[in-house]
Protein backbone atom coordinates (compact mmCIF):
# COMPACT_ATOMS: atom_id res chain seq x y z
CA UNK A 1 0.00 0.00 0.00
CA UNK A 2 1.53 3.29 -1.14
CA UNK A 3 0.05 6.60 -0.02
CA UNK A 4 0.36 9.90 -1.88
CA UNK A 5 0.19 11.88 1.36
CA UNK A 6 3.64 13.20 2.21
CA UNK A 7 5.94 12.64 5.16
CA UNK A 8 8.93 14.95 5.64
CA UNK A 9 11.61 13.68 8.02
CA UNK A 10 14.00 16.30 9.40
CA UNK A 11 17.01 14.89 11.17
CA UNK A 12 20.29 13.08 11.34
CA UNK A 13 22.16 10.61 9.19
CA UNK A 14 25.04 8.58 10.60
CA UNK A 15 27.17 5.61 9.74
CA UNK A 16 26.81 3.09 12.58
CA UNK A 17 29.81 1.04 13.67
CA UNK A 18 28.40 -1.79 15.74
CA UNK A 19 30.15 -4.26 18.03
CA UNK A 20 28.19 -7.20 19.39
CA UNK A 21 29.58 -8.18 22.78
CA UNK A 22 28.56 -10.57 25.57
CA UNK A 23 27.98 -7.64 27.94
CA UNK A 24 28.52 -3.91 28.16
CA UNK A 25 32.06 -2.95 29.26
CA UNK A 26 32.47 -1.19 32.58
CA UNK A 27 34.45 2.10 32.63
CA UNK A 28 38.10 1.29 31.86
CA UNK A 29 37.30 -2.28 30.84
CA UNK A 30 37.85 -4.01 27.49
CA UNK A 31 35.41 -6.77 26.55
CA UNK A 32 36.63 -9.23 23.88
CA UNK A 33 34.77 -11.56 21.59
CA UNK A 34 32.59 -9.06 19.69
CA UNK A 35 31.43 -9.13 16.06
CA UNK A 36 31.86 -5.88 14.06
CA UNK A 37 29.22 -4.61 11.64
CA UNK A 38 29.02 -1.27 9.80
CA UNK A 39 25.53 -0.01 8.93
CA UNK A 40 23.68 3.09 7.80
CA UNK A 41 22.02 4.82 10.75
CA UNK A 42 21.08 8.11 12.39
CA UNK A 43 17.65 8.65 13.89
CA UNK A 44 16.40 10.81 11.05
CA UNK A 45 17.61 8.47 8.31
CA UNK A 46 16.33 5.43 10.24
CA UNK A 47 12.86 6.94 10.42
CA UNK A 48 12.89 8.01 6.77
CA UNK A 49 13.95 4.52 5.65
CA UNK A 50 11.39 2.81 7.91
CA UNK A 51 8.58 5.00 6.59
CA UNK A 52 9.61 4.45 2.96
CA UNK A 53 9.90 0.67 3.35
CA UNK A 54 6.44 0.61 4.93
CA UNK A 55 4.86 2.45 2.02
CA UNK A 56 5.25 6.10 2.95
CA UNK A 57 5.88 8.94 0.50
CA UNK A 58 9.00 10.30 2.20
CA UNK A 59 11.28 13.31 1.78
CA UNK A 60 14.36 13.75 3.97
CA UNK A 61 15.90 17.04 5.11
CA UNK A 62 19.41 16.45 6.45
CA UNK A 63 23.11 17.10 5.93
CA UNK A 64 25.96 14.68 5.25
CA UNK A 65 29.68 15.13 4.70
CA UNK A 66 31.51 15.19 1.37
CA UNK A 67 33.02 11.78 2.08
CA UNK A 68 32.49 8.10 1.37
CA UNK A 69 29.97 7.75 4.20
CA UNK A 70 27.88 10.62 2.85
CA UNK A 71 27.96 9.32 -0.72
CA UNK A 72 27.00 5.80 0.36
CA UNK A 73 24.14 7.19 2.43
CA UNK A 74 22.71 9.20 -0.47
CA UNK A 75 22.92 6.19 -2.78
CA UNK A 76 21.16 3.94 -0.25
CA UNK A 77 18.36 6.45 0.45
CA UNK A 78 17.63 6.83 -3.24
CA UNK A 79 17.52 3.06 -3.71
CA UNK A 80 14.98 2.75 -0.88
CA UNK A 81 12.81 5.44 -2.46
CA UNK A 82 13.45 8.39 -0.14
CA UNK A 83 13.47 11.81 -1.84
CA UNK A 84 16.95 13.24 -1.11
CA UNK A 85 16.47 16.60 -2.85
CA UNK A 86 17.04 18.39 0.45
CA UNK A 87 19.90 16.31 1.83
CA UNK A 88 22.76 18.80 1.71
CA UNK A 89 26.44 17.91 1.37
CA UNK A 90 28.79 19.78 3.70
CA UNK A 91 32.38 20.50 2.64
CA UNK A 92 33.25 21.70 6.15
CA UNK A 93 32.12 18.77 8.32
CA UNK A 94 32.38 14.98 7.96
CA UNK A 95 29.37 12.71 7.97
CA UNK A 96 28.04 11.71 11.38
CA UNK A 97 29.29 8.50 12.98
CA UNK A 98 27.80 6.40 15.81
CA UNK A 99 29.66 3.78 17.86
CA UNK A 100 27.25 1.15 19.16
CA UNK A 101 27.71 -1.71 21.63
CA UNK A 102 25.01 -4.39 21.59
CA UNK A 103 24.99 -6.98 24.39
CA UNK A 104 23.77 -10.57 24.43
CA UNK A 105 20.27 -9.48 25.49
CA UNK A 106 19.96 -7.10 22.53
CA UNK A 107 20.28 -3.92 24.58
CA UNK A 108 22.50 -1.17 23.21
CA UNK A 109 24.74 1.71 24.25
CA UNK A 110 25.47 4.43 21.69
CA UNK A 111 27.98 7.29 21.34
CA UNK A 112 27.57 9.74 18.44
CA UNK A 113 29.94 12.17 16.68
CA UNK A 114 27.44 14.50 15.02
CA UNK A 115 29.62 15.88 12.22
CA UNK A 116 27.51 17.45 9.45
CA UNK A 117 24.31 16.82 11.41
CA UNK A 118 25.27 19.69 13.72
CA UNK A 119 25.49 22.00 10.71
CA UNK A 120 21.84 21.62 9.66
CA UNK A 121 20.66 25.24 9.71
CA UNK A 122 17.61 27.44 9.34
CA UNK A 123 18.88 28.24 5.84
CA UNK A 124 18.58 24.53 5.00
CA UNK A 125 15.00 24.63 6.24
CA UNK A 126 14.27 27.69 4.10
CA UNK A 127 15.65 25.85 1.08
CA UNK A 128 13.18 23.04 1.79
CA UNK A 129 10.20 25.33 2.52
CA UNK A 130 8.17 24.02 -0.41
CA UNK A 131 8.54 20.42 0.74
CA UNK A 132 7.55 21.31 4.30
CA UNK A 133 4.54 23.34 3.18
CA UNK A 134 3.37 20.46 0.99
CA UNK A 135 3.73 17.79 3.71
CA UNK A 136 0.92 16.13 5.62
CA UNK A 137 3.21 15.13 8.50
CA UNK A 138 6.71 16.16 9.53
CA UNK A 139 8.74 14.32 12.12
CA UNK A 140 11.97 15.48 13.74
CA UNK A 141 14.36 14.33 16.45
CA UNK A 142 17.10 15.99 18.54
CA UNK A 143 20.33 14.83 16.86
CA UNK A 144 20.39 18.13 14.92
CA UNK A 145 20.39 21.66 16.41
CA UNK A 146 17.20 22.20 18.40
CA UNK A 147 16.84 25.78 17.11
CA UNK A 148 16.75 24.43 13.55
CA UNK A 149 14.09 21.89 14.52
CA UNK A 150 12.06 24.62 16.26
CA UNK A 151 12.30 26.80 13.15
CA UNK A 152 11.05 23.93 10.98
CA UNK A 153 8.16 23.24 13.36
CA UNK A 154 7.11 26.90 13.21
CA UNK A 155 7.16 26.78 9.42
CA UNK A 156 5.14 23.57 9.33
CA UNK A 157 2.47 24.89 11.66
CA UNK A 158 1.99 28.01 9.52
CA UNK A 159 0.96 25.63 6.74
CA UNK A 160 -1.26 23.43 8.89
CA UNK A 161 1.11 20.45 8.81
CA UNK A 162 0.97 17.89 11.65
CA UNK A 163 4.22 18.11 13.62
CA UNK A 164 5.57 15.00 15.35
CA UNK A 165 8.61 15.22 17.64
CA UNK A 166 10.67 12.25 18.74
CA UNK A 167 12.75 13.93 21.50
CA UNK A 168 15.74 11.63 21.14
CA UNK A 169 18.35 11.53 22.43
CA UNK A 170 17.00 12.63 25.80
CA UNK A 171 17.40 16.41 26.13
CA UNK A 172 19.92 17.67 28.66
CA UNK A 173 18.14 21.01 28.94
CA UNK A 174 14.51 22.09 28.85
CA UNK A 175 13.09 22.02 25.36
CA UNK A 176 12.31 25.56 24.17
CA UNK A 177 8.73 26.76 24.33
CA UNK A 178 8.96 27.90 20.69
CA UNK A 179 9.39 24.24 19.75
CA UNK A 180 6.83 22.62 22.06
CA UNK A 181 4.03 25.05 21.21
CA UNK A 182 4.22 23.88 17.59
CA UNK A 183 4.35 20.14 18.32
CA UNK A 184 1.12 18.18 17.87
CA UNK A 185 2.40 14.75 18.91
CA UNK A 186 5.47 13.94 21.00
CA UNK A 187 6.89 10.39 21.13
CA UNK A 188 9.49 9.92 23.89
CA UNK A 189 10.69 6.67 25.38
CA UNK A 190 10.83 6.23 29.16
CA UNK A 191 14.20 7.97 29.59
CA UNK A 192 13.24 10.87 27.35
CA UNK A 193 9.85 11.30 29.05
CA UNK A 194 11.57 11.46 32.43
CA UNK A 195 14.03 14.08 31.15
CA UNK A 196 11.27 16.29 29.71
CA UNK A 197 8.76 15.93 32.55
CA UNK A 198 11.06 15.67 35.57
CA UNK A 199 8.95 12.70 36.73
CA UNK A 200 10.47 9.29 37.50
CA UNK A 201 8.65 6.49 35.66
CA UNK A 202 8.59 3.23 37.61
CA UNK A 203 5.14 2.02 36.54
CA UNK A 204 2.15 3.05 34.45
CA UNK A 205 0.99 5.47 37.14
CA UNK A 206 4.36 7.23 36.91
CA UNK A 207 4.08 7.30 33.13
CA UNK A 208 0.66 8.96 33.45
CA UNK A 209 2.13 11.57 35.80
CA UNK A 210 4.92 12.24 33.30
CA UNK A 211 2.37 12.71 30.54
CA UNK A 212 0.42 15.17 32.69
CA UNK A 213 3.60 17.22 33.11
CA UNK A 214 4.35 17.08 29.37
CA UNK A 215 0.79 18.12 28.52
CA UNK A 216 1.24 21.15 30.77
CA UNK A 217 4.13 22.19 28.50
CA UNK A 218 1.65 22.59 25.64
CA UNK A 219 1.67 19.27 23.75
CA UNK A 220 -1.82 17.78 23.47
CA UNK A 221 -0.85 14.23 22.47
CA UNK A 222 1.93 12.19 24.08
CA UNK A 223 2.94 8.62 23.28
CA UNK A 224 5.49 7.06 25.63
CA UNK A 225 7.11 3.99 24.11
CA UNK A 226 7.92 1.43 26.79
CA UNK A 227 9.73 -1.33 24.89
CA UNK A 228 8.39 -4.78 25.71
CA UNK A 229 5.57 -3.18 27.75
CA UNK A 230 4.14 -1.49 24.68
CA UNK A 231 3.12 2.16 24.63
CA UNK A 232 1.00 4.60 26.58
CA UNK A 233 -1.09 6.95 24.44
CA UNK A 234 -2.57 10.07 25.98
CA UNK A 235 -4.69 12.55 24.00
CA UNK A 236 -6.19 15.56 25.79
CA UNK A 237 -5.96 13.81 29.15
CA UNK A 238 -7.37 10.43 28.08
CA UNK A 239 -4.78 7.64 28.35
CA UNK A 240 -4.81 4.09 27.04
CA UNK A 241 -2.22 1.32 27.26
CA UNK A 242 -1.42 -0.39 23.96
CA UNK A 243 0.48 -3.67 24.42
CA UNK A 244 3.54 -4.66 22.45
CA UNK A 245 3.82 -7.63 20.12
CA UNK A 246 5.75 -10.30 22.02
CA UNK A 247 8.99 -11.42 20.36
CA UNK A 248 12.48 -12.50 21.41
CA UNK A 249 14.74 -9.46 20.84
CA UNK A 250 18.11 -9.71 19.13
CA UNK A 251 18.99 -6.01 18.71
CA UNK A 252 16.85 -3.05 19.84
CA UNK A 253 18.98 -0.39 18.10
CA UNK A 254 16.33 1.03 15.74
CA UNK A 255 13.14 -0.05 17.46
CA UNK A 256 12.08 3.46 18.44
CA UNK A 257 12.90 4.85 15.01
CA UNK A 258 10.97 2.06 13.32
CA UNK A 259 7.99 2.80 15.56
CA UNK A 260 8.10 6.49 14.65
CA UNK A 261 8.38 5.87 10.92
CA UNK A 262 5.55 3.35 10.99
CA UNK A 263 3.38 5.64 13.12
CA UNK A 264 3.73 8.47 10.61
CA UNK A 265 2.88 6.17 7.71
CA UNK A 266 -0.28 5.09 9.54
CA UNK A 267 -1.26 8.72 10.11
CA UNK A 268 -0.93 9.51 6.40
CA UNK A 269 -3.13 6.50 5.64
CA UNK A 270 -5.89 7.97 7.79
CA UNK A 271 -5.56 5.64 10.78
CA UNK A 272 -6.56 6.93 14.21
CA UNK A 273 -3.93 7.45 16.87
CA UNK A 274 -4.49 4.12 18.67
CA UNK A 275 -4.34 2.14 15.44
CA UNK A 276 -1.25 4.09 14.37
CA UNK A 277 0.43 3.11 17.65
CA UNK A 278 -0.54 -0.52 17.10
CA UNK A 279 0.99 -0.40 13.62
CA UNK A 280 4.14 1.15 15.10
CA UNK A 281 4.32 -1.60 17.72
CA UNK A 282 4.04 -4.31 15.05
CA UNK A 283 6.78 -2.78 12.92
CA UNK A 284 9.08 -2.28 15.92
CA UNK A 285 8.55 -5.89 17.00
CA UNK A 286 9.80 -7.11 13.63
CA UNK A 287 12.82 -4.81 13.78
CA UNK A 288 14.13 -6.09 17.13
CA UNK A 289 14.28 -9.68 15.88
CA UNK A 290 17.26 -8.89 13.64
CA UNK A 291 20.49 -6.93 13.73
CA UNK A 292 21.31 -3.43 12.59
CA UNK A 293 19.44 -0.17 12.23
CA UNK A 294 18.02 0.38 8.77
CA UNK A 295 18.52 -3.27 7.73
CA UNK A 296 16.24 -4.31 10.58
CA UNK A 297 13.32 -2.09 9.59
CA UNK A 298 10.61 -4.20 7.94
CA UNK A 299 8.92 -3.90 4.59
CA UNK A 300 5.15 -3.50 4.53
CA UNK A 301 4.41 -7.13 3.70
CA UNK A 302 6.26 -8.22 6.84
CA UNK A 303 3.96 -6.12 9.04
CA UNK A 304 0.70 -6.86 7.23
CA UNK A 305 1.18 -10.64 7.43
Amino acid sequence: MKTDRKIVVIGSSNTDMVIRCPRMPEPGETVLGGEFIMNHGGKGANQAVAAAKLGGNVSFIAKVGNDIFGRQTLEMLKEIGVDTTHVGVSHDFPSGVALINVDAQGENSISVASGANAALSENDIDNAAEAIAGADVIIAQLECPVDTIAYAAEMAKRHGVTVVLNPAPAPREHLPERLLRNVDIIIPNKTEAEAISGVAIRDMAGACDAITAITALGVSTTIITLGSKGALLCENGDCIEIPSVKVTPVDTTAAGDTFCGAFCVALTEGKGLADAVRFGNKAAAVSVTRCGAQQSTPFRYEVDE
